[in-house]
């Protein structure tokens, strides 16, 4: 069965998502993050940039743009949209609708603090409800 954890509160969702997905890398996950395109392109820069003189490996891919050779050896693939051909059971959503993320294994969702992000987030709950994922719940102290 599929599973979602939602984690809410967060004060940054940027920072804590570059951080999140440094530890599952050296953990040896592959994920696949998906996101609003201003958002993942914001998420882009930010793991070349942080922390100050390190990089994450990651592919920020773009509908209709050509696959990178030897891409499936990067763990951390941005994504606006499925791609058939990123193998990746473990996703990361920082916005988009849950109807995207099925076939995947197990979903990180990272909801903000402010009130429009919390609703998102009870909506999308609501909706990997209703398909039968496994649910759950980690708000930030």
């Amino acid at each position: 069965m599929a599973s979602v954890v939602f984690i809410t509160g967060i004060p940054d969702v940027l920072t804590y998502a570059a951080r999140l997905l440094r530890k599952k890398v050296q953990e040896g996950d592959c994920l696949a993050v998906f996101g609003p395109a201003p958002m993942l392109n914001r998420l882009d820069q930010w793991l070349w940039e942080q922390p100050v003189g390190e990089f994450t490996p990651h592919i920020r891919h773009r509908p209709g743009a050509e696959l990178p050779v030897g891409g499936q050896r990067t763990r951390i693939w941005l994504l606006d949209a499925p791609e058939p051909s990123v193998p990746w059971t473990s996703g990361v959503n920082l916005g988009v609708d849950p109807e995207m993320l099925l076939g995947f294994e197990r979903v990180a969702e990272l909801v903000g603090i402010g009130p429009e992000e919390a609703q998102a987030g009870r909506a999308r709950w609501r909706q990997y409800a209703a398909q039968g994922w496994q649910v759950q719940h980690h708000p930030l102290p």
